[in-house]
């Protein structure tokens, strides 16, 4: 009898035994797995997205009673909940600029980020203007500047040309490699409406990247190069102000140039848009009309213009009056 019990506790103690080291190898194994899983598929972009699209979108009555908050008393809350709720609005817009950039998503994001948070701080929910539309300028033009500030280009942005360089480029020059030619600056300028020499220049700073200004100016120093910099350029806050009255007003000159008559649209290239504008007598000649009677249509061209930019933007007024005041 005595040893049918010390038989059964030996088998019971290396059945024990057995489980234990069982599950002990689960253990690793699932460890050892997860770790894998950890290490391989962890992405922190797909990591931010999924945390962003908890946050619910938000009505244009609710976005009006936070905006109202926040402007009238600061509420910190309000705008916490007016940036969370549009940080899917900077994903959308990052991936545009993605093209350009083919680099870090998540540093366009984070600049986009900064914008919108602008954005919350000088909206004002009285106006009749959604604000993801107004957003959005605010969340590009802090895009665009982070690109600018971070590529190895001089003055871009100066020219038409620059900027429409600036986009397509690279965009242009694959477009002929696939269709079997060789991207030359002479066809490449012939594409996009510019000359060669803007193609050449720009070719070349496209290949490379500025030395950053917050780096120390040596190994062993805490000194940063920007200190040995002074510079006399708008704020950042007037330099987005005059980007999103830029876009505004180039999106809206062209659809407001479909309502002119021939003669209207050439008194306004050559009169009112053009930065060295002909006389009211060359243009009175042309059409057999006296300088008074030219005079009158550049008046009523500038007043339609004025009722349509005010129709299609609700804020326009504030735009043109005050500008970078606040």
């Amino acid at each position: 009898m005595k040893k049918k019990i010390a038989k059964k506790k030996r088998v019971k103690k290396r059945a024990s035994a057995e489980d234990t080291a069982a599950s002990n190898k689960k253990k690793k194994a699932f460890s050892a797995e997860t770790s894998e899983k950890a290490l391989v598929k962890f992405d922190p972009l797909q990591r931010y997205l999924s945390e962003i699209s908890n946050y619910k979108l938000l009505t244009r009555e609710q976005e009006r009673e936070l905006g109202t908050l926040v402007q009238e008393y600061g509420d910190k809350e309000a705008a916490y909940k007016l940036v969370t709720s549009n940080l899917r609005l900077v994903v959308k817009i990052a991936l545009e600029f993605q093209r350009v950039w083919m680099q870090n998503l998540l540093d366009l994001i984070q600049e986009g980020n900064i914008g919108l948070m602008q954005a919350v701080k000088k909206f004002d929910p009285y106006k009749n203007v959604k604000f993801s539309y107004y957003a959005s300028f605010w969340i590009k033009a802090y895009i665009l500047k982070f690109i600018m500030d971070n590529w190895r280009l001089v003055k871009i942005g100066t020219t038409q040309g620059q900027r429409k360089l600036f986009f397509k480029l690279k965009k242009e020059k694959q477009k002929l490699i696939d269709q079997g030619f060789d991207p030359k600056p002479k066809l490449l300028s012939e594409r996009l409406g510019v000359s060669e020499r803007e193609i050449v220049d720009m070719d070349q700073r496209l290949d490379g990247w500025d030395v950053s200004l917050d780096a120390p100016l040596k190994e062993d120093s805490d000194t940063e190069r920007i200190e040995f910099l002074s510079t006399n350029t708008e704020s950042i806050e007037d330099k987005v102000s005059k980007k999103e009255i830029d876009v505004l007003l180039h999106n809206k000159i062209e659809e407001f140039r479909k309502q002119m008559t021939p003669r209207e649209i050439e008194i306004f290239d050559l009169r009112i848009f053009s930065d060295n504008p002909v006389t009211l007598q060359e243009i009175g000649d042309r059409y057999g009309i006296s300088r008074e009677r030219v005079r009158q249509v550049e008046k009523n061209i500038i007043k339609k213009m004025r009722e349509f930019f005010k129709k299609e933007i609700p804020d326009f007024a504030s735009y043109t009056e005050s500008g970078s005041s606040d």
